[in-house]
């Protein structure tokens, strides 16, 4: 019982941060042994901008390494986020706050969704990128979502 107490407070500390669903995948690369290589397209909500769904394709490792989890999954991605719904937020929405994260190798690489809020436009954008460098730079993605009202 008191695990689950301390499990709960420690859950209350971190900031809410997206569950993804997996929608589907494609291979893209034949293995022998494993997995194959694929692409993965995952959906998650905003958690904190209700009416906002965003999906993420991300490039996922296979073989042996990658079915027990070993493999370092590559830093190409792309996002897609749209109103899916009236929009609701708080006054709480910060700058660069993350939204989504991902491991995606077993020490060093997460794949992250942050948000950013362009009041002057009233528009919303969700960048993802990869936290490991690439050639000098992250690899990164946005997509946009004008917040417009919503006809029921």
């Amino acid at each position: 019982m008191k695990f689950i107490k301390h499990f709960a407070w420690i859950l209350l500390l971190f900031p809410s941060i997206a569950c993804a669903e997996i929608i589907g995948s494609v291979s893209t690369v034949f293995k022998l042994l494993g997995a194959n290589d694929k692409i993965v397209i995952e959906a998650f909500d905003d958690p904190k901008v209700e009416g906002v769904s965003c999906h993420l394709s991300r490039a996922k490792k296979g073989g042996i390494k990658g079915t027990i989890g070993l493999a370092e999954d590559p830093s190409n991605s792309s996002i897609a986020c749209r109103q899916v719904g009236p929009i609701k937020y708080g006054d709480n929405l910060k700058d660069g706050e993350e939204v989504f994260t991902k491991s995606t190798s077993i020490l060093f690489k997460t794949l992250h969704v942050v948000r950013f809020f362009d009041r002057k436009r009233h528009v919303l954008i969700y960048l993802v990128y990869s936290d490991k460098l690439v050639e000098g730079s992250p690899k990164n993605s946005i997509s946009t979502v004008p917040i417009m009202p919503w006809r029921k």
